[in-house]
């Protein structure tokens, strides 16, 4: 007769679920310290992100690339883009280089300053002056600057403001093809008097808007 062997209880079908979680639980215990410590940090960063400002909105904007003088060319070189609050963009700011590039500065700009249109001498000026370029002088006594009119032919003088040169001729002759108007005064950091925007010849616009920067400007002319 064949012994008999005693039969296994059935297991279970949830004792194996039970095990895995035993263990897990085992295993969450033994490095509870080292959980909470990355969940506090998880914690931290999440209030840090959202307690950090978003980034202000900017728009693009074109400006000088370094300090240049008013009567200057401009070149593919002296304009930079640069990103700037919208509300710091003049309604009349450069959009495209290509506004700008080779137009004559009617005013001196500083490093980083938003390129407006007015502040180059338009081409429209020079229409009827073939062979000429448009230089922006600035006049001392603006008193003298009100007698004049568009389309006025006017002379100037270079006269050393030490008084230790004689008057000089800087240029003779030449037609007036804009008259713009007064800026911030003086006390606002703007240069004093007024500028006289002329029609120089082409090869002497450089010469004329260079000497004129360093000595006081006296125009002469006939009725």
């Amino acid at each position: 007769m064949a012994p008999v062997i005693p039969s296994r209880p059935a297991r279970s079908p949830w004792s194996a679920p039970r095990t895995l979680v035993r263990r897990a639980r085992r295993r969450v215990l033994l490095h509870r310290r080292g959980l909470s410590a990355l969940c506090a940090g998880l914690a931290v960063l999440v209030a840090l992100g959202a307690a950090s400002p978003s980034a202000a909105p900017t728009v693009q904007a074109w400006t000088a690339a370094s300090d240049l003088p008013g009567g200057s060319v401009l070149r593919p070189g002296s304009v930079v883009a640069r990103e700037v609050p919208p509300d710091a963009l003049p309604d009349d700011a450069v959009t495209d280089p290509r506004q700008v590039v080779g137009r004559v500065l009617a005013a001196p700009v500083t490093r980083g300053e938003t390129l407006t249109r007015l502040r180059v001498v338009q081409g429209r000026l020079l229409r009827g002056y073939p062979g000429r370029t448009a230089v922006p002088l600035r006049v001392a006594d603006g008193t003298a600057v009100s007698l004049l009119r568009v389309g006025d032919r006017v002379s100037f003088v270079l006269a050393d403001p030490d008084g230790r040169a004689a008057p000089e001729l800087l240029v003779d002759d030449v037609p007036v093809v804009a008259l713009p108007a007064g800026g911030a005064s003086a006390s606002e950091g703007a240069p004093p008097g007024r500028l006289v925007v002329v029609a120089v010849p082409d090869l002497a616009a450089t010469r004329v808007a260079a000497r004129a920067a360093t000595a006081v400007l006296i125009p002469v002319w006939k009725d």
